[in-house]
């Protein structure tokens, strides 16, 4: 079996933030989703939990931090061009995400970074290893 992951983010309106998922052409898995909780498959290996703070609090004790105000994290989804990470990048601005920075090009690697509805900062990036500088 493959390996997985499962990125458990604590959110404010569940409904609001699998509608901005959707928008950004991710499905849910209905088996792991309720009134608490929703599980976004970005691939068959690659799942995002999008929990209420309350279910969230179920798995920890220490605070939830305002991802609005303080990061704890940045979420790094490789895309297949550059043409899909502006592509995946607008439809989150679309879909009411923010623009965390301007976009980064170095030639090999291209990318974008876009806070959701709840302040996760997720960076879009494509890569083409072939190109990567040498020493």
């Amino acid at each position: 079996m493959a390996n997985m992951i499962f990125v458990n983010v604590p959110v404010r309106d569940l409904r609001a933030a699998m509608a901005y998922y959707k928008a950004l052409g991710f499905d849910h898995n209905p088996q792991f989703t309720d009134e608490t909780a929703a599980c976004i498959v970005i691939s068959d290996t690659i799942y995002v939990m999008l929990l209420t703070h309350d279910k969230f609090r179920e798995f920890t004790n220490t605070p939830i931090p305002d991802a609005k105000t303080e990061i704890g994290a940045l979420y790094a989804l490789s895309r297949d061009s550059r043409e899909a990470v502006d592509s995946i990048a607008e439809a989150a601005l679309k879909a009411g995400g923010r623009e965390q920075r301007a976009a980064t090009d170095y030639g090999f690697m291209y990318g974008r970074a876009i806070a959701d509805l709840d302040g996760h900062v997720w960076e879009y990036t494509w890569m083409d290893m072939s190109q990567f500088p040498s020493e």
